[in-house]
């Protein structure tokens, strides 16, 4: 499930945060005088944890679970397939050897599609969960920038971060995840249950 997590804002996250920035107009409102404050945000990082973004991602999940299983079974369905015919290979005759392999081959051929399939589906719908959290939590990002009066926030999450050093202080990530998380309203999600020991 982590690994999924990751994935799917890596996946989501390249594309929505430019376009999070571009589709909302910046704050209007005078720079602050003096010195000017900075803050740090890892907004991927505070996309993914938003309680709501979780929440709607395990619901993805679920959802495509069925055709996660389908592709899982015809996995081991291959599998089974390529261990006959590599064991029994040699007692069979050539036009059975050449049967089977046909055989195994369509099914390679049917899982390549349901698993690129699923892959593109899947991307899809996880870049359009993302896109839809990460305009709200900007919304969250933006208020909470001009109520302390800070100039400019900085996202060290993005590759090519321009970002050498920054301290602890300077970081807003949780304080914007826990501020969208109370705007939000939604829960947040049950705790991984740990695997039960042997």
């Amino acid at each position: 499930m982590k690994r999924s997590f990751a994935l799917a804002v890596t996946l989501a996250s390249g594309f929505a945060l430019s376009a999070a920035a571009q589709t909302l107009p910046a704050p209007a409102s005078a720079a602050p005088a003096g010195p000017a404050k900075i803050a740090v945000i890892a907004m991927q990082t505070a996309v993914g944890q938003t309680n709501e973004f979780q929440r709607n991602l395990a619901d993805l999940q679920k959802k495509y679970e069925p055709k996660r299983a389908e592709i899982k079974s015809l996995s081991d369905e291959i599998e089974s397939l390529q261990k006959q015919l590599e064991s029994q290979g040699d007692k069979l005759s050539d036009v059975e050897r050449a049967s089977r392999a046909r055989v195994l081959e369509d099914k390679k051929k049917q899982a390549k599609r349901l698993a690129e399939d699923f892959q593109g589906s899947f991307q899809s719908e996880v870049q359009e969960l993302y896109n839809g959290t990460a305009s709200k939590v900007y919304e969250v990002l933006a208020s909470y920038a001009q109520q302390q009066g800070l100039s400019l926030v900085l996202d060290a999450s993005l590759e090519q971060n321009p970002i050498l050093y920054a301290t602890a202080s300077t970081n807003i990530t949780k304080l914007i995840v826990d501020a969208y998380n109370v705007k939000s309203g939604v829960p947040a999600p049950p705790a991984a249950k740990a695997p039960a020991a042997r």
